[in-house]
């Protein structure tokens, strides 16, 4: 693929600015824009800078109800649900396109052959014909916008489809990825890593040669030899039992449920929440081997920068159940990116269960899902106070939109 003529010119001027501060330039893959500062790619996201793309794009929040085929709209200036409409079989996320000009809501029918995707206008809100597709759990857009990338889940795969048409052109098998689910991309473009939630792992994939490098397990006991030797054992059934390491406390040996990713801010690390470890798995890309853990709260599964990206929200759901029960201890962590240490904890008053979702785009706010509650939360940034908004059955991948940024990676808005 030949890259843009403008969008090619924009990457050399920046890179060039960057070698000339110091900073090793960032050589992106052809077609994708390039990276302003090499040490915080969360730099085009921040408050106020909105892409001309976006402009006269209603703001709302789009709230897919699994459980009810539907999404609910929000207005957030009244906290009011101002629509709601009728898409494909299970609705799980709502994707920004990578140009930022639709909306998609991805109806993967959990394995069937009638799942779906439905596009919505963001200057109206309203959806169009659905687009039949095979079992869109998620999706993402190859960074240099030629590609949706639909996590066909339940066929363990990655169907690589043209961005307009969403015909498809080619597959990633990922065999050894069981419950291939959410993702986050390389400074660069180059590789992608993915989480298997159902075989408590990671999988790294090369987007330019189209394949997959290698898969890691993850867990929390990542540096206790004595216990990875005990999860390592075949056929063994999750269970608790003592830790061989301090008998005085014990641990649950059962791989981990990897969810959302999210790199660091110089793309060095990536981030791996974890719903059955209750927390953060760290893990260093160049090597792809985890080197850390921060513990969180029940039921970690979200991640959302903050828009100065100095922080990273934790969306713990209060369960280590995929179906969990309502009024958990749903919680929000606050990360701080430099020190890996949770500064901040937000509870729900009542009880809650905190999904997916992401930061308003003046970063006043951080809205998610409640997903055993049947509502969405509004966080307020600066002091984890909680707004409940009530919407339809198992909500799940919300967006909020507008967001600033120049383009869309995928998921709920993983933009840059």
């Amino acid at each position: 693929m030949t890259r843009h003529p403008v969008l090619g010119a924009i990457a050399f001027a920046l890179s060039a600015a960057a070698f000339a501060q110091g900073t090793p330039a960032v050589v992106t893959v052809p077609g994708m824009p390039g990276v302003p500062e090499p040490k915080n790619l969360y730099s085009e996201v921040v408050a106020g800078k909105l892409s001309p793309a976006v402009s006269g794009h209603l703001e709302r929040i789009y709230v897919p109800n699994r459980g009810d085929h539907t999404v609910s709209v929000i207005d957030p200036a009244t906290l009011k649900v101002v629509s709601v409409f009728k898409v494909g079989i299970h609705p799980q996320h709502v994707v920004p396109s990578w140009d930022l000009t639709t909306l998609w809501v991805a109806n993967n029918a959990e394995g069937r052959t009638d799942g779906s995707l439905t596009p919505v206008d963001p200057l109206t809100a309203r959806p169009g014909r659905n687009v039949p597709v095979d079992d869109p759990y998620n999706m993402y857009w190859s960074p240099d916008g030629k590609y949706a990338i639909v996590v066909a889940e339940a066929f363990k795969r990655l169907d690589f489809r043209d961005a307009k048409t969403m015909k498809l052109e080619y597959s990633i098998p990922t065999p050894g990825c069981d419950g291939i689910n959410h993702a986050d991309f390389s400074i660069d473009g180059r590789h992608a890593i993915f989480t298997c939630e159902f075989g408590g792992a990671i999988t790294k994939v090369d987007l330019v040669n189209r394949r997959v490098m290698e898969t890691i397990r993850v867990t929390r006991y990542f540096d206790r030899p004595a216990v990875l030797n005990i999860l390592a054992r075949p056929g063994r059934k999750p269970h608790r039992m003592l830790d061989p390491e301090n008998p005085r406390q014990t641990i649950m040996t059962m791989p981990g449920m990897p969810q959302d990713v999210r790199a660091s801010p110089d793309g060095t690390r990536f981030y791996i929440a974890d719903m059955m470890a209750d927390g953060v798995h760290v893990i260093d890309f160049a090597t792809f081997r985890q080197v850390g853990f921060i513990p969180t709260g029940v039921g970690a599964h979200g991640l959302y920068p903050s828009r100065d990206g100095k922080l990273l929200y934790v969306a713990n759901r209060g369960s280590n159940k995929i179906r969990g029960t309502p009024r958990g201890p749903g919680s929000v962590s606050v990360v701080d990116f430099a020190t890996e240490k949770v500064i901040a904890e937000w509870k729900i008053p009542g009880g809650g269960s905190p999904d997916m979702g992401n930061v308003s785009a003046d970063g006043r706010y951080l809205w998610l899902s409640g997903r055993y509650d049947n509502e969405v939360y509004r966080f307020d940034t600066a002091d984890g106070s909680v707004v409940k908004v009530k919407v339809g059955r198992e909500p799940h991948g919300l967006a909020v939109w507008p967001q600033p940024g120049r383009y869309s990676l995928g998921h709920t808005g993983n933009l840059r």
